[in-house]
């Protein structure tokens, strides 16, 4: 019999962070939950990265999964925005790791390779594939969707030893 592992893939953004929750045993994938933590983009920088911490706090409280998957930063032409992305995306990771989770990081291209097979695609292909891939999964949002496909990718991925290494770093 195979061991079912819950997966939590975490999509970082500084006004709202999409957050997915997978069941995974063998090659099966099973939808548990998807949402969106959003910050008061009127509150101090602070604060804000709080609101983060106790809404993805929350959700880790509520689905207990025992793995997590955070997609990297990609670095675009402000560096302030990069900068602040950059500190919700430590959140994304700190709150999984203060849990004592195993935290795997992904580019956004080896996430859209996973679940539409190439690495470069859109918004919709990406919610497209994660509908074909687990039916019952509802999402709001790119957000969301797109926490889910990091979950999945990292459901394909875990095994492997760049996973264990990124892990284990």
């Amino acid at each position: 019999m195979q061991q079912t592992i819950r997966i939590i893939g975490i999509d970082p953004g500084l006004r709202r962070t999409g957050w997915g929750v997978i069941d995974v045993s063998g090659s099966t994938l099973r939808f548990i939950a998807s949402g969106t933590v959003k910050s008061d983009d009127k509150a101090a920088l602070a604060t804000r990265l709080c609101q983060l911490h106790d809404g993805l706090l929350a959700v880790l409280d509520q689905h207990r999964p025992e793995e997590a998957a955070v997609e990297q930063t990609f670095v675009n032409r402000d560096a302030t925005a990069t900068l602040k992305l950059g500190q919700a995306r430590g959140i994304a990771m700190l709150v999984p790791a203060r849990a004592g989770l195993r935290v795997a990081e992904y580019s956004p291209n080896a996430v859209k390779k996973a679940v539409i097979g190439v690495g470069h695609g859109e918004k919709a292909q990406i919610q497209m594939m994660v509908k074909v891939l687990m039916p019952r999964a509802t999402f709001e949002g790119d957000d969301a969707a797109d926490a889910l496909a990091i979950a999945i990718c990292h459901a394909h991925h875990r095994t492997s030893a760049p996973a264990r290494i990124a892990a284990a770093s």
